[in-house]
């Protein structure tokens, strides 16, 4: 794991890499790769280094050039495969100095050119430059577990960095809003696709590779998740689990290729004890785990965590956040993770991720089990919201519809039965965009027509939050609303919680793996006929019928609980003054964006018991993030006021 940074300037530009800029920009992301630096500069073209190193120690200093010195790669990540190709490299020629993944990836480049990434499997995001052809060639893995991002001037120079910090470094543009972006945001808790909270800056999609050669840029996609049955020889549910158990087991194996202290973040939950029952007989030590709670017991699963500690005799630690600590924390990690924190949960990871700094450098995670097989009740309600309301539509009148959404929005305001019945088929057309994107939306459709000054709805040019995942599902072969639910929060919700892991871990200069996320399992999870991931209220269904009998059957029984951060509590108590100076406070409502009376209104509700908790946090974060980098403010560390006058709005 490391942070990787680059300049490619054309010739329209006339300029040459300054060493100084590059260097300024490598190191604003020191705390990606604390343990080493580097730098190379061919005229215009520059690329930097930060390392954290985890394999080959000793060597493996980036950037790396071939045997021939015609190539220069900067790299991040794990190649979990790059051993098996050293023998056939060698025999073809190629002669090895590390036994670093970063040199496979140049070998294999200079065998295959841009269809190398077709030969990895892992986590990366890469740049080669490639003296000979006078190209530049980026990439980044299948399931986008490792960032990139980068702005293309209107010279054509190209400045990309693992972290937008580090393009704001080379002073090559400055920070402004992308209001283009603001709807997706505001609906589906951070922006999907390439575009970027800030004007100018885009992501390289995951899957995806960029040529650059004298300003002229070309992006293809190179992988995607395909959800196309076979069961060839009509294949028994048995055996595609046991074949599932075996992929899994092995994605777990892999990574566990580390030459310094590794460990796991366990939560309690299914999937991360399943990393742990799996993990505990390939080791001979004890596994080192590490779990984070809150104080409250609605946000607290450490008793879970221990259960599985105690079953396969971890060596177990926890940290337990307060809120003082929590809202200390923030705006810190505004500041990492580059745009406002999508969820409460980031804080919490990044507390655990110090926790485990302290005896590990690298650690097993959970992550995309939920978006592969289907673990969110918003897929089992949506399916069945759908079913019915199709049936609902086509039985009863225009007339007694209305009649019944009518009296649904009579009911008194703080009725939960009200409250229910409004994101039902009785209350919404029954089609996917209703039934699931605006319904587990953040802000609505109708609520962003209410949250937005006229002004701010012009500036966003009047886009869709749903254009990118409406383009989504045009695009993918899957054809049951659940698999297409599927492949839709793959390609955006589950990449947001990539980046939390990754930045938060990063934040705290220590390596995440996900076994789930290894490419050749998702590419036969997805395969799978439905039942095997949602099976009536089962969800997980291959993932837990593999670890039956291996993992306690509370752990298997037990409902998903996520990761609850108390969050609307805090903001109705003690931490109210956190709403009212980043969301109440003039500053904030002078920037014209948001209308005032919207505000208010969703603040003053929230206070009288609806839970608006999710809504005021991104409306806190925003404008966090505006006074970080729009404003260039430097935070003082503290996300509370230094007086409880605002206390009042």
């Amino acid at each position: 794991m490391c942070g990787i940074n680059g300049i490619a300037l054309s010739s329209r530009s006339g300029r040459r890499v300054d060493a100084g800029v590059l260097a300024r920009m490598r190191d604003v992301i020191m705390h990606r790769g604390p343990d080493d630096e580097g730098i190379f500069i061919d005229g215009a073209v520059g690329l930097g280094h930060r390392r954290l190193s985890i394999v080959d120690v000793a060597s493996g200093h980036q950037p790396m050039t071939n045997e021939d010195g015609t190539l220069h790669i900067t790299y991040n990540g794990e190649i979990y495969n790059h051993a098996d190709f050293r023998a056939q490299l060698e025999a073809r020629g190629h002669v090895y100095r590390t036994h670093c993944d970063t040199e496979t990836i140049l070998h294999l480049y200079e065998e295959h050119g841009a269809e190398c990434v077709l030969h990895l499997r892992g986590m990366f995001a890469f740049a080669v430059w490639d003296q000979t052809r006078r190209e530049l060639f980026i990439a980044r893995d299948r399931l986008g577990v490792k960032p990139l991002y980068y702005f293309h001037a209107d010279d054509g120079s190209l400045y990309f960095g693992s972290e937008i910090k580090t393009l704001f470094a080379a002073d090559a543009l400055k920070p402004e809003i992308n209001f283009a972006a603001l709807p997706d945001y505001l609906a589906n808790h951070a922006t999907s696709g390439e575009e970027t909270l800030f004007r100018g800056i885009k992501r390289l999609l995951p899957g995806h590779t960029l040529r650059w050669r004298d300003g002229q840029v070309d992006i293809k996609r190179y992988w995607d998740v395909s959800f196309a049955k076979s069961e060839p020889g009509g294949r028994s549910d048995q055996d595609l689990i046991e074949e599932w158990s075996e992929l899994f087991r092995k994605a777990v194996r892999l990574r566990l290729m580390a030459d310094v202290p590794l460990g796991m973040f366990l939560s309690g939950g299914i999937d991360s004890s399943a990393i742990a029952a799996v993990m505990s007989g390939m080791v001979s030590e004890p596994i080192k785990t590490f779990s984070v709670a809150f104080k409250e017991r609605e946000a607290n699963e450490l008793e879970y965590a221990r259960l599985i500690s105690s079953a396969y005799k971890t060596n177990h630690h926890e940290v337990v956040v307060s809120p003082e600590d929590f809202f200390t924390a923030l705006p810190k990690l505004v500041w990492h993770e580059d745009e406002p924190l999508a969820h409460p949960s980031s804080v919490a990871l990044y507390f655990v991720s110090k926790l485990a700094a302290q005896h590990v450098k690298v650690v097993l995670t959970g992550e995309g089990s939920d978006e592969l097989l289907a673990g969110y009740a918003r897929y089992r309600k949506t399916i069945l919201n759908l079913a019915l309301g199709a049936r609902y539509y086509g039985a009863m009148p225009e007339g007694i519809r209305n009649a019944v959404r009518n009296r649904i929005e009579g009911l008194p305001r703080g009725s939960k039965v009200r409250q229910k019945l409004l994101r039902t088929f009785l209350s919404l057309q029954p089609d996917i965009e209703s039934i699931y994107f605006d319904n587990f939306s953040v802000f609505s459709r109708t609520l962003q027509n209410d949250l937005l000054t006229p002004e701010t709805r012009a500036r966003t040019g009047g886009i869709d939050p749903y254009s990118g995942v409406r383009n989504l599902l045009a695009q993918t072969d899957a054809e049951s609303p659940l698999d297409r639910l599927l492949y839709a929060d793959i390609k955006t919700y589950l990449h947001e919680l990539l980046m939390k892991q990754d930045q938060m871990s990063m934040a705290a200069s220590i390596e995440s793996r996900v076994p789930f996320l290894d490419h050749k399992l998702v590419e036969f999870t997805s395969s799978l006929p439905e039942r095997l991931k949602l099976r009536g209220w089962t969800t997980k269904y291959v993932l837990r019928k593999s670890m039956k009998g291996i993992l306690p059957e509370s752990i298997l029984s037990r409902p998903k609980m996520g990761f609850p951060v108390p969050i609307g509590k805090w903001f109705r108590g003690e931490y109210r003054s956190v709403v009212g100076e980043y969301v109440l406070s003039g500053r904030a409502l002078e920037r014209g964006i948001f209308q005032e009376e919207c505000v208010r209104t969703l603040v003053k509700r929230h206070d009288a018991g609806e839970d608006h908790s999710e809504r005021l946090w991104a409306l806190v974060n925003f404008e966090m993030w505006q006074r970080r980098f729009i404003d260039g403010e430097h935070p003082s560390g503290d996300a509370r006021p230094e007086s409880e006058a605002v206390l009042a709005g």
